[in-house]
């Protein structure tokens, strides 16, 4: 992303990361179980600390049902 962010309002999480390439580094920080990488991720496309929080936590409490499999 260079210079000005674009406006997130309405986007869903997937849009946001998609609109700012943040996608494959999202899905990588889920696949290692890197919470913390994974909140920062959320919180540079306009997501608060908690709501990014909460929703890793979500995430990674239940990959599947995101659309996430469990490595194994």
């Amino acid at each position: 992303m260079s210079g000005q962010q674009p406006n997130f309002g309405g986007m869903t999480v997937n849009e946001r990361l998609s609109t700012a390439g943040l996608a494959a580094q999202f899905d990588a920080a889920i696949h290692a179980g890197n919470r913390d990488h994974a909140v920062q991720l959320l919180t540079r496309v306009a997501m608060s600390d908690e709501s990014a929080a909460a929703t890793v936590d979500s995430v990674l409490a239940n990959p599947e049902k995101y659309g996430y499999h469990r490595r194994t």
